[in-house]
């Protein structure tokens, strides 16, 4: 049964009456914060739990530990939780109860052994030690398997297990040693914001003002949140884990001369995780149909208590459990633990600064705490001090999700990635549940045609166009699936005559005032354009990373709209925001402008149809824009297109997008008008070498590496400027590339591992089919050595080795000319 300790010296002393940084919540991941900040140099931080150390989940948690994660930057910095563990263990003097068995993740079927390879693949350039071992290995390891039942196996030297509770205390007391405080039986009962910024914190204990405040409530994390007026999607969820009786074999093991410790495992079809507890094993499973936990709200008396159990709920689980462990068949149940603990609508963390807030974070829905816990730690400290964590975190970024991401919403999101959470997804898979949460004036008009759908930032948007509703459907696969000829088809007419894809998912900000052509000058590193033209520039950040690429366009000399990744919307307003100087508004008005974009040669023809204005080649340049009428609908109309044809983009007011569509189909319909969608511009864009946020361009990388300097205007300062010019001058260690890739029937799907000689020098940011030029294309990164144009490269796919050749120009209209005529 789990136990809860105790520190009586925890609450013993005189609550300060200031900090740097508050720390809310007590459990492993507010503890990991307080360390870290400590250790890196803030001293004046101070953590307050309502009770004792790990009331909320941290007590009851599993405990069993592992590197695999779907994000690779969350592998990192798992693994470096993991390596962490020894450090604070001899810090604080308190045992972690680590026991480093190692792990396999057992595929039992097809698609999870595919699935694993993937993994294997990403592990080979991330430089985790990670093998697959054939089944009669796997009986060594644990003979209690019935081996007979799986393809393969993935070991991890990595994986293990420890002592929750033992780890959060090691990080809290290890957090002491550096200088920090912490105050248990200390509850939070108000937050309020003073005039300057800081933050008066009231508790039994008296009233605590930080500069900084950080919601680690984990249970508790939205009635936290409310205090501040802050809805947090996330959502309790009940969870079942059994702990048998002493099990012969195992009481064998350990005995004098015994082979010890079983190593722990995870069994993807069966539903289950696994490890060795004392003489017994632990079994967990994540039911079929999740059962959230006070929807309403977590009591602020709740702590230590388990939740009834209720095994009706995973009998289908245990039976298979049984079935691939014998052993447990015949073992007693000593203890079911059924407790709450806290998932996010994608199973990821929440942290960071929270857009719209100053001087408030969150580290909340961190399910896999005692996993992740040192590396969330990690990350929030670094981006506190520095100003921005080492490596892109975008995958548990707060900023990903808006307002639209409400309390109902999280919680249907949330129960359906529990249940999900050892269930495949594939590539070109979309989720059924929280849907239509956003949608356009033209969804129901897209449907009708056999839009197949998929939700970015909340908004629905079209992925393809199958041939009615009927037809709208696809099978999951890690193979070209189902799309692939009509992605074909809506290519085609791009190319040949003119499509129309929806662009309501593209961010818009806007700048207004007499100082925003300066301020953009500055936070932008490329050209700000003079009034009726537009600019591409990266925007950095003080160490020289990516953090936006982005068109402006210059409506007058005051007045600016910023067009860029509809994912990262609110990073860019917390970005924004945070040093706006006086004399400019911003806001993020992205909900406000909806529209659609014309691409191919006869776009300029259905163009013109629908204006009164000239918009010849010679009267509306490239890089052109207008605030006019199309349709007669008022508009802001940008020539640039990202398909790489002669294209279009045409904002309008929400209430104006039907009228703008249903024109342009019908003065198109005799010029083969098609819609497309996001597959097929994806798969335009890799011709042309053409990168996309959050997968070529992200924090990871910086301007020079990406090939984004290329967009800077030198002659002036900017943020990160300094950086990017030693970067530019020492050189980097690694470029953006473009491949083409010798195979047929398969494409990569992004985080492959791109290996020369049989070692990993890379790997593809993304890729896909290119149906224009009829080959199987991929960007990546790889060392600059290997970036040379001719270079013939190797691509993992599913275990198998491609050959793959570095492009050093576009595949098709290398010069833009289709783009400029």
């Amino acid at each position: 049964m789990p136990e809860i300790q105790k520190d009586e010296t925890a609450g013993a002393k005189q609550l300060p009456s200031h900090a740097k940084v508050v720390v809310i919540g007590g459990g492993v991941v507010g503890c990991s914060i307080l360390f870290h900040l400590a250790k890196f140099g803030w001293k004046d931080v101070v953590l307050l739990e309502r009770d004792e150390l790990t009331s909320g989940s941290s007590w009851h948690a599993a405990g069993q530990i592992h590197t695999i994660s779907s994000d690779p930057n969350i592998s990192r910095l798992q693994g470096y939780t993991i390596d962490l563990y020894k450090e604070i263990e001899e810090t604080s003097g308190h045992s972690v109860g680590l026991h480093m068995t190692g792990g396999f993740y057992a595929a039992s079927n097809k698609e999870w052994y595919d699935y694993l390879k993937r993994e294997r693949s990403k592990a080979r350039y991330m430089g985790l030690n990670q093998e697959f071992i054939s089944p009669k290995e796997l009986a060594e390891r644990h003979p209690l398997i019935d081996t007979s039942q799986y393809y393969a196996a993935l070991w991890d030297d990595q994986d293990g297990d420890l002592d929750p509770s033992g780890a959060t205390y090691a990080f809290a007391k290890a957090a002491r040693v550096h200088g920090a405080q912490y105050f248990t039986h200390c509850g939070v009962t108000e937050t309020k914001q003073k005039p300057d910024g800081s933050w008066d914190v009231t508790t039994p204990k008296g009233v605590i003002n930080a500069e900084i405040i950080v919601n680690c409530g984990g249970l508790w994390a939205r009635e936290v949140g409310h205090m501040q007026g802050i809805n947090i999607p996330v959502q309790p969820m009940e969870h079942h884990y059994l702990i048998t009786e002493a099990i012969p074999e195992i009481v064998e093991r350990m005995e004098p001369g015994g082979a010890g410790r079983l190593p722990c495992g995870i069994d993807y079809e069966a539903n289950i995780y696994f490890r060795q507890e004392r003489q017994g094993m632990l079994l967990g499973t994540y039911e079929p149909k999740g059962t959230p936990w006070k929807v309403a709200g977590t009591p602020w008396d709740f702590g230590h208590e388990l939740l009834p159990p209720d095994l009706d709920r995973i009998a289908d689980r245990l039976e298979l459990g049984f079935e691939r462990i014998p052993a447990l068949a015949n073992a007693g149940i000593k203890d079911a633990i059924n407790g709450p603990f806290t998932f996010g609508p994608d199973g990821n963390p929440m942290i960071g600064p929270v857009p719209g807030m100053k001087n408030y974070w969150c580290a909340v829905g961190v399910m896999a705490g005692f996993c992740q816990g040192g590396g969330v730690g990690l990350t929030m400290a670094e981006w506190m001090i520095d100003g921005e964590p080492s490596i892109d975190v975008w995958a548990m970024d707060v900023a990903r999700f808006g307002d639209w991401a409400s309390p109902d919403w999280g919680t249907v999101k949330s129960t359906e990635n529990y249940e999900r959470r050892f269930v495949m997804t594939f590539p070109n898979e979309t989720l059924p549940k929280g849907r239509m949460q956003k949608t356009t004036a033209l969804y129901d008009r897209l449907i009708a045609k056999g839009a197949v759908m998929d939700q970015g930032f909340g908004l629905e948007h079209a992925l393809w166009f199958a041939d009615g509703p009927e037809d709208a459907h696809e099978e999951p696969t890690f193979e070209r699936n189902r799309s692939f000829d009509y992605v074909a088809r809506e290519v085609k007419a791009v190319r040949q005559a003119v499509g129309g894809i929806e662009i309501a998912n593209f961010a818009k900000h806007e700048f207004k005032g007499a100082g925003a052509r300066a301020y953009l000058d500055t936070i932008l590193a490329g050209y700000v354009p003079k009034p009726g033209r537009l600019t591409l520039t990266p925007m950095l950040t003080e160490k020289g990373r990516l953090y936006g690429d982005l068109t402006v366009a210059c409506l007058a000399d005051d007045h600016f709209m910023l067009f860029g990744s509809g994912a990262m919307q609110e990073a860019h307003r917390r970005w924004f925001e945070k040093d706006l100087p006086d004399g400019v508004t911003y806001a993020n008005v992205s909900d406000d402008w909806h529209g659609v974009a014309l691409s191919g040669p006869k776009s300029r023809e259905l163009l013109q149809r629908l204006m009164r204005e000239d918009v010849s080649a010679e009267a509306f340049k490239f890089r052109d824009l207008r605030q006019t009428y199309v349709a007669g609908v008022p508009v802001i109309l940008n020539r640039i297109s990202f398909s790489g044809e002669l294209g279009y983009e045409i904002y309008c007011r929400p209430q104006y997008l039907l009228k703008l569509a249903s024109s342009i189909e019908e003065a198109g319909a005799d010029l083969g008008y098609t819609w497309y969608g996001a597959r097929a511009l994806m798969s335009m864009r890799l011709e042309k070498g053409w990168g996309v946020w959050t997968l070529e361009f992200r924090p990871d990388f910086n301007a020079v590496e990406s090939g984004m300097d290329a967009f800077i205007n030198w002659n002036k300062e900017f943020v990160g400027k300094a950086a990017t010019e030693a970067l530019r001058d020492e050189g980097v260690a690694r470029k953006l590339v473009t491949l083409t890739i010798d195979v047929d029937g398969i494409d990569v799907t992004g985080d492959e591992a791109i290996l020369s000689g049989g070692d990993a020098v890379g790997y593809v940011s993304s890729g896909g089919y290119a149906h224009r030029v009829g080959k199987s294309m991929a960007m990546g990164y790889v060392a600059t050595e290997k970036a040379a144009p001719g270079t013939v490269l190797q691509v993992e796919i599913l275990g198998e080795m491609y050959d793959a050749e570095v492009q050093g120009a576009p595949l098709y209209d290398a010069n833009g000319a289709n783009m400029r005529s």
